[in-house]
């Protein structure tokens, strides 16, 4: 059977089956035809006399010997058992045939199950891809035929697919250093004219110096925040984070920034352990936490909760500011995007801090969502399975 294709398995399942059903039903069939004929002849050698049923029963034939005043009374009964075995026959074909029905598609559900295990394995294999394991998810070669030019197939898939996110990783990187020397060297000139005194300069002059510099600034982050992304996949992840220490350090960074905007930070972690990279969750719980702090309301809070329950840890950043509509809470994680682009750009956001958040989860096969929070504001809740 190993070596057996797909569509030999299942047909030979298939008329195995149908084969033992019929073998059946031709048994009970001829049982119950034997049955039923063996009533009638006792029927009829109830009503004869001593010497015929002797005879009866000494020979395989069916001796009828009815006296004349028994006649009428043998001929009702008879054709009352007549009558009483067709419906039990009928009765009992239709129950026998039922249940044969019923054990044979029993049987077919767990044998064809047992022959197409080989495609759910497939299947699951499948599910577990993602982008961060794609050399580890090769399917190794199958005995089965058509699963195995399937596995080919998909192998080379994979390669293609790998080879596709290295080059978009790859330039993603090249073009981010390549950006980097230019702005570099637009914010050094930008520097020393700072720092040098220029009392010919009219208002326009000092006006579009200062949009060069803050938008120069704004490139600056957005490279930075671009080759971050691009090597994600490099940075190890085996390190033991104290989550609780983590959490206060970040708070204790941005505590400038929410005394500047009114806003109260609250740490609520507990004393856990994950698995990953220090720097990698660092800047998640970062980016989230700033984000919080920039489109919360003056005198609002931040409050940053941490726990672990059973194998998995729980981390939410919850604010009080004006939330997001049910609609955008998905696409608040794609790059660039804005919901209120002229205050994003106000506050200096690039629209890459979500998108990376998401990233850092994605590669330490974590999950985040978005939700109100009932006190008003967004809660994000990140789920990392450890």
């Amino acid at each position: 059977m190993k070596k057996m294709s797909l569509q030999w398995r299942l047909t030979c399942i298939t008329t195995l089956c149908i084969a033992i059903i019929c073998g059946c039903l031709t048994m009970f069939v001829y049982k119950n035809g034997v049955y039923y004929i063996d009533s009638l002849q006792k029927a009829v050698n109830a009503q004869s006399d001593d010497s015929a049923d002797n005879s009866a029963n000494d020979s395989e034939e069916i001796y009828i010997s009815i006296p004349e005043d028994k006649w009428d009374e043998f001929a009702n009964d008879f054709s009352v058992q007549v009558y009483n075995n067709k419906e039990d026959y009928k009765k009992n074909s239709l129950i026998i045939s039922a249940l044969l029905a019923v054990l044979g598609g029993v049987a077919t559900y767990f044998i064809s199950g047992h022959a197409l295990k080989p495609l759910r394995e497939f299947s699951n294999k499948i599910e577990e891809v993602q982008v961060q394991n794609l050399a580890d998810s090769r399917i190794e070669e199958s005995k089965i035929k058509e699963l195995n030019q399937l596995s080919v197939s998909y192998n080379k898939m994979l390669e293609r697919l790998q080879d596709a996110f290295e080059v978009q990783r790859q330039f993603t990187a090249n073009a981010a250093h390549e950006l980097r020397t230019p702005l570099s060297l637009m914010q050094v000139q930008l520097d020393l004219y700072h720092s040098t005194q220029h009392p010919g300069s009219d208002a326009d002059t000092l006006q579009m110096i200062k949009m060069v510099t803050e938008q120069n600034d704004r490139l600056s982050k957005m490279v930075k925040t671009l080759l971050d992304m691009s090597e994600l996949q490099t940075v190890g992840r085996d390190e033991q984070i104290i989550m609780d220490d983590l959490v206060e350090e970040v708070l204790e960074d941005l505590e400038p920034l929410a005394q500047e905007k009114n806003i109260k930070l609250i740490g609520n972690c507990k004393d856990i352990t994950m698995v990953g990279s220090d720097i990698l969750i660092y800047r998640l719980v970062y980016n989230l936490v700033e984000n919080a702090i920039k489109y919360n309301h003056s005198g609002g809070q931040v409050t940053v909760t941490a726990y672990k329950e059973q194998k998995h840890i729980y981390l939410s950043v919850a604010d009080t500011g004006s939330g997001i509509p049910k609609e955008l809470r998905e696409r608040v994680f794609e790059p660039f995007f804005r919901i209120d682009k002229s205050r994003s750009r106000k506050l200096g956001g690039v629209g890459l801090g979500l998108a990376l958040v998401h990233e850092i989860v994605r590669v330490h096969d974590g999950s985040i969502t978005v939700k109100s929070n009932p006190s008003g504001g967004t809660i994000f809740e990140v789920i990392f399975n450890q």
